[in-house]
């Protein structure tokens, strides 16, 4: 049945069962039966383990401050499909992705059948060419090297923003084998973008810039300035700005954009200083950090989906009155132990539960980890729902609430509960 048929999740369900297969031979055969539309649309290309939707959505926001059309492609979604493929920051209609989906399962021959993602990827790269975007923003989906999006032999920039050891049964065990398969974003040529890696990881990116002759820019964190904004830039050319995301860790992000935007400056993109703190002070980048007052509650959301990432939520909330309360879910898929460790201290309170439509970890299962990694920790309740989960965590009294371990978590929150 075709995707006007269809819901979009019902379409785009076919292809899931395929799972995760990493390879370009499916993705570049179909996009040469697309007449390849990657070849029409300008890229800047964004890798890393946790903060490339941030670099992302900065980098379009100040494109488009700046008079740019700007696509932006990022995953996964919060609350629908639509969420990934966006032109200056609005979401593409359902008749278009309709379009374009309806356009990519034509393409597909009897050959090997193409991934979830990669036939959203086709869609994307179809849509932002027949739109005639000026440039679009690219977030790799997984690793690098293999990812649907790595079809493009000359990006405008190339950033790798941080990485840490994620998806390691797919990228390899070690730091330095996973740095190799998201070094594989950067190309013969073209200038590369690199935030503060750990020494193996970095190593490895230096060198793959080296063999290709690919000019490396490694950035620092944004400093701050008298008046209170952050300030970055390449060499002695800076820009004071201030940036709407939330964290000590968008030092780093923003940091990275704005290295970017100055390269893209160098090659003659007309980007003014106002286009870019416009543009950064007014970057969203909804579930990440973010505050929403829900039934007379202030609560905290964000994904926290990796080790890493919790130790940037911890970083934040050790700012907020103490001690926390959590509500949580996780994949199966994921570290829990680490995450745990990272956020829990003695004394906190956690609300576990499901997380729907997903392959989930069983809070009991999760409620046995959080007491392990935790030995202090306060009460641990269980719950077999999200909505009775949420329902006993916004009415106990607890100062400062906190809602993460999962993007999809999120994402099923938002849709079930309003998008506040």
């Amino acid at each position: 049945m075709s995707a006007d048929k269809l819901s979009i999740d019902d379409f785009l369900d076919r292809y899931g069962r395929f799972g995760i297969n990493l390879g370009l031979s499916r993705i570049q055969a179909l996009l040469g039966r697309l007449d390849n539309p990657q070849e029409r649309v300008p890229i800047v290309h964004v890798a890393g383990t946790n903060g490339k939707g941030s670099v992302c959505a900065y980098v379009s926001s100040v494109l488009s401050a700046a008079g740019y059309r700007v696509g932006r492609y990022t995953s996964p979604h919060l609350v629908n499909w639509n969420e990934r493929i966006c032109i200056n920051q609005q979401p593409v209609s359902d008749q278009q992705l309709r379009f374009h989906l309806q356009a990519v399962a034509a393409a597909i021959d009897d050959g090997e059948t193409p991934t979830q993602f990669e036939v959203f990827t086709a869609a994307a790269w179809s849509y932002f060419a027949s739109e005639a975007v000026d440039l679009a923003v690219m977030e790799v989906g997984l690793g690098g090297r293999l990812d649907a999006t790595n079809v493009c032999p000359t990006p405008l920039v190339t950033a790798i923003v941080s990485l840490s050891r994620e998806h390691w049964q797919r990228l390899g065990p070690t730091l330095a084998d996973i740095a190799g398969e998201k070094a594989g974003v950067i190309k013969a040529g073209r200038p590369v973008v690199m935030g503060p890696l750990p020494e193996a990881a970095e190593a490895v990116v230096r060198r793959r810039a080296a063999d290709l002759d690919a000019p490396l820019h490694a950035i620092t964190p944004a400093a701050d300035t008298v008046a209170g904004q952050w300030r970055s830039g390449l060499g002695d050319t800076t820009v004071d700005y201030r940036a709407s995301l939330l964290g000590e860790h968008q030092r780093v992000n923003s940091s990275v954009a704005i290295a970017i935007l100055q390269l893209l400056q160098r090659q003659g993109w007309d980007i003014s200083t106002e286009a870019i703190q416009q543009g950064m002070a007014t970057t969203q980048w909804p579930g990440r950090l973010q505050w929403l007052r829900w039934r007379g509650q202030q609560l905290l959301l964000d994904g926290a989906h990796n080790a890493a990432a919790a130790m940037m939520l911890r970083q934040y909330v050790d700012q907020l009155p103490q001690p926390i309360a959590w509500l949580m879910g996780m994949l199966a898929t994921k570290d829990h132990q680490d995450i745990f460790e990272a956020l829990l201290r003695p004394g906190d309170t956690l609300y576990l539960v499901p997380v729907p439509e997903s392959d989930t970890a069983e809070p009991v299962a999760l409620a046995q980890l959080a007491n392990a990694a935790c030995p202090a920790l306060g009460k641990v309740y269980t719950h077999g729902t999200l909505q009775g989960g949420v329902e006993n965590f916004v009415a106990a009294p607890h100062d400062t609430k906190v809602f993460c371990g999962s993007l999809y978590l999120i994402g099923a929150f938002r849709a079930r509960y309003g998008q506040a």
